[in-house]
């Protein structure tokens, strides 16, 4: 999760600076709008949660002498 978070701070940061050269490319959307923004962070967030949850959640699940054992 802190991979996560540093990638999305990172990409944030560089998001806001190409929003000029983006700018012309966009339509119906300002180049900083709050509410992408904030969609795009909340789905790679949701995302990132999930891929970081669930395996640890099924590894939660094993027994540690069977898996042990069954190497």
């Amino acid at each position: 999760m802190k991979q996560l978070a540093v990638g999305t701070g990172l990409g944030l940061v560089i998001a806001f600076a190409i929003t000029r050269l983006m700018g012309e490319l966009l339509y119906g959307v300002s180049p900083a709008d709050p509410i992408v923004f904030s969609s795009v962070i909340g789905i790679i967030a949701l995302v990132g949660f999930l891929a970081c949850w669930l395996p640890a959640r099924r590894a939660a699940a094993l027994d540690p002498l069977k898996a042990l054992r069954h190497e």
